[in-house]
Parts: C-alpha cells; sequence; structure tokens
C-alpha cells in the first residue's frame, strides 16, 4: 500500500492548527475567568490541546520544507543504475521547476521546466500514487527514436563514447552484471554514464513528445521501465530535480556505501 505522505502531513498539520485555534478563539479565557472566579491556579490546557500547540509549529516548518524546497526520496531499484544506485537516498530540489500545492500538485508559481538531462522525479502516470525517477531525455515537440541501442533526438544522434565495463571496481553494494557495458554520454548540459546490457534488445522506436509532456528514460537502458513502454510524463506530474545524494543503505543487502553521500546528481 503506497501511503500519500504529504496528505498524511496536510491533515495533521491542519487538525492540529485547528485545535489550537479553536481552542485560543473560544474555550482558553473560559478557563482562565473560571479559576479567577474560584480563586485557583491557572488550569493546565486540555492535553489534546497541549500537544496540538506544540506539534503544530513543528508540522508546519516540516511541511513547508518537504512541500516547497526540498524532498527526501529513496532509490528502490537499479533502472538509474549508473548515476543513482538501489539503497540510495536522495533529495529533490521541489522549486526547481515551479511551486506547487501539496497533495493537488498544482503549479502556483512559475520558476522554470525540466531541461534536457535532468534528472527528474515524477509521479507515474499511470498510478500517479507511485514515485518514478528518469532522466528528461524529450521536451515536448522533440522526436524521439531508439533504433540499435542509440538513442536520436530530432534525426541527430546523442553522442557517446565506450567508457569500460561495469564492474566491482563502480559500485560497492550492487551486484555488477556481467555483461554491462558503460557509455559517456552527452545529453544537453548533463555529461553523464549510461549502462548497455550486450545481451539485451534493442526496444526499438520513434515517438513525438506532445506539448505539456516529456519523454523519460532511465540511465540503465535495457533494464528500465520508462517512456519507451508507457509514453509521456504530462508537465503536472513533475514533483522536482533531483539534485544530491545524503545516504546510501541497502537493507535488503545490508550493506552501507558512504563514499557515495554528497555526491551531485548530473
Amino acid at each position: 500500500m503506497n501511503i500519500d505522505f504529504a496528505l498524511v502531513l496536510v491533515v495533521l498539520t491542519s487538525l492540529s492548527g485547528i485545535i489550537w485555534l479553536v481552542d485560543s478563539l473560544l474555550f482558553k479565557q473560559r478557563r482562565m475567568d473560571r479559576s479567577v472566579q474560584t480563586s485557583i491556579e491557572p488550569p493546565r490546557e486540555p492535553v489534546m490541546v497541549e500537544y496540538a500547540r506544540s506539534l503544530f509549529p513543528v508540522l508546519l516548518i516540516v511541511l513547508v520544507f518537504r512541500s516547497f524546497l526540498f524532498e527526501p526520496f529513496k532509490i528502490p531499484s537499479g533502472s538509474m543504475i549508473p548515476t543513482l544506485l538501489v539503497g540510495d537516498f536522495i533529495v529533490v530540489n521541489k522549486f526547481s521547476y515551479g511551486i506547487r500545492l501539496p497533495v493537488l500538485n498544482k503549479k502556483i508559481i512559475d520558476i522554470g521546466e525540466p531541461k534536457r538531462g535532468d534528472v527528474v522525479v515524477f509521479r507515474y502516470p499511470k498510478d500517479p500514487s507511485v514515485n518514478f525517477i528518469k532522466r528528461a531525455v524529450g521536451l515536448p515537440g522533440d522526436t524521439i527514436a531508439y533504433r540499435d541501442k542509440r538513442l536520436f533526438i530530432n534525426g541527430e544522434e546523442v553522442k557517446e563514447k565506450a567508457a569500460g565495463r561495469f564492474g566491482s571496481d563502480n559500485v560497492k553494494c550492487t551486484t555488477p552484471a556481467v555483461d554491462a557495458s558503460l557509455f559517456w554520454e552527452e545529453l544537453g548540459d548533463a555529461n553523464h554514464n549510461i549502462l548497455i546490457h550486450d545481451r539485451s534488445g534493442a526496444r526499438n522506436g520513434q515517438w513525438v513528445v506532445p506539448e505539456g509532456h516529456y519523454f523519460m528514460m532511465g540511465d540503465n537502458r535495457d533494464r528500465s521501465n520508462d517512456s519507451r513502454e508507457w509514453g509521456f510524463v504530462p508537465e503536472e506530474n513533475v514533483l522536482g530535480r533531483a539534485v544530491g545524494i545524503w545516504l546510501n543503505f541497502d537493507f535488503e543487502k545490508g550493506c552501507a556505501d558512504f563514499s557515495r553521500v554528497g555526491n551531485g546528481i548530473h
């Protein structure tokens, strides 16, 4: 079951704020007046009000920070290897592409749009309750083609060069694939490594990106569930740009790679 933490946070913040506000406006003065009339010490707040007053500022700060500034995500799969590994905990810049209302994800302040080569977190078009992370390859109006494991954008082949094999020297906690080769790809302003598996099919195709949509691909080109399978990502599904790694720990393997902490995402 996927829990919408943004919704939970909004509900808890609103509930605690309402309890505190209602008590302040309707009940606090009555308690104080009653204590004066009976000449007793000022009464303690009800437990629920005390908790609400204490939690509301904290919840509000977390909500604002998480919704409008930065949000943490965990990488659950290997679709972005070698850029991101299973167990990477990343920070996503939520204001790179505009300020959006939490839960509704409606943009209220337009700051920018995804650029070619950005690593983007977005809501999966087929199930918006699931977050995906891929690289923005195609922008609105682009023609994207993938032939014989080579990427073409608007008829031009994207430059790439061989960068060796993907082995134990590249990763600590991820099991290297015996048939995987690294390539250095020049995509927009983002120069990065991609992974190609020698024994996998090419998954050829051609797509024209509609206005207001993006074409996303994983850097692990032969092991990524991306726009080649399910189509385009609407602009309203975009959540933010991945900017850095703050922890790496694979709970399944019980393995941590602290050398990745602090690495930027390009």
